[in-house]
């Protein structure tokens, strides 16, 4: 699996709109919904991924956060990504403001393809350079550029 295969193009988002934790989500997950990537109600799935963060913050820190859910309404998993100007507070372990959002959707009937979906998204963000380059992108283009050369260096 490899994170290109993850990310919705049309639902990147380079300068995010909100600026809370609650409102990113509802952000990412409408992107997701206007992609027609899933079936049913963006809501739910917003009020899904909600309730997931508020059981335990995916604040990973480093300036990044992985909210996660899994659901019926997609076949297989599927990423929105979302960069912040100002920070969004996600109660991170480390407790810095999270500059990049990186919403995972997987299939509810899957366990093990949603845990290969986060090992494949988590090795990229141990990357110093890869984070740095991430929140430092302007343009779709460059997270799709910086996407695929993330895979093209995992061996």
């Amino acid at each position: 699996m490899k994170l290109i295969d993850l990310v919705c193009e049309k639902a990147v988002i380079t300068k995010l709109g909100s600026n809370d934790r609650d409102s990113v989500i509802r952000e990412l997950v409408d992107a997701l919904d206007r992609a027609k990537v899933f079936s049913g109600s963006a809501e739910d799935i917003a009020k899904a991924v909600i309730k997931r963060e508020n059981e335990a913050s995916t604040g990973i820190g480093k300036g990044v956060a992985i909210p996660h859910v899994k659901s019926e309404q997609v076949k297989s998993p599927v990423v929105a990504i979302g960069l912040s100007e100002v920070g969004i507070d996600f109660s991170a372990l480390d407790n810095q403001l999270v500059y990049s959002t990186i919403l995972l959707i997987s299939p509810n009937d899957n366990p093990d393809t949603h845990l290969l979906a986060m090992e494949v998204i988590f090795k990229n963000l141990q990357k110093d350079d890869f984070r740095s380059f991430l929140k430092q992108a302007k343009t779709v283009e460059a997270i799709m550029d910086l996407v695929k050369e993330a895979d093209d260096d995992i061996v």
